[in-house]
């Protein structure tokens, strides 16, 4: 028998240490004041689970609520652990796996959504080739000179990493990303 498989009853199941990890879209509702992220942070760092994209801003000001956008990978099982380990964090009201949800609603992924700043050099023909490719992905410019361009875009961090690596050859020389915000389709809320 294949040490991965375990019997239960007729059937055969992967066991869960060998289930293939995913990336999935965690959406933490915490009050906003001094040291609660770094609690949520310290979780992750503390138990060597990585963060791919972390987000956060408040969301609700008379409430003073704040909005953590975690993007992490995993198996299920360790999924399902920090969920419940962040839920045990004081401050944290709530915790939702948006990929899950939207599953749940029939949907691949939650809408996730990113900005990027790029500052990119040049002139001539690359200038014009810049500013061609802009326009083809919706990038807007918001400052020029005759030496450089910073460029804006939004949209999902796939479309940015295309972005990216057709500007490079043309003069890219910094990158800023704010990483991903993310919400699930439908009338209810978090």
């Amino acid at each position: 028998m294949n040490a991965h498989l375990q019997p239960t009853g007729s059937a055969y199941f992967i066991s869960p240490e060998t289930a293939a990890a995913e990336s999935h879209t965690l959406s933490v509702l915490v009050d906003n004041e001094p040291g609660v992220l770094a609690r949520v942070i310290g979780l992750f760092s503390g138990r060597g689970y990585n963060i791919e994209s972390l987000t956060v801003s408040e969301t609700e000001h008379q409430a003073h609520l704040s909005r953590i956008t975690i993007v992490t990978r995993g198996t299920p099982q360790v999924l399902e652990q920090i969920k419940a380990q962040l839920e045990r964090i004081v401050p944290v009201h709530r915790v939702v796996d948006l990929t899950v949800r939207a599953r749940e609603l029939g949907q691949e992924r939650p809408i996730e959504r990113e900005v990027a700043l790029m500052k990119v050099i040049g002139s001539g023909e690359t200038r014009a080739e810049t500013l061609r490719l802009a326009d083809a992905f919706h990038a807007k410019v918001v400052d020029a000179t005759v030496e450089h361009f910073i460029l804006e875009i939004t949209g999902k961090s796939s479309k940015i990493d295309q972005f990216i690596a057709i500007i490079k050859p043309l003069g890219l020389i910094e990158v800023c990303r704010t990483g991903i915000a993310a919400m699930n389709r439908g009338p209810q809320g978090m």
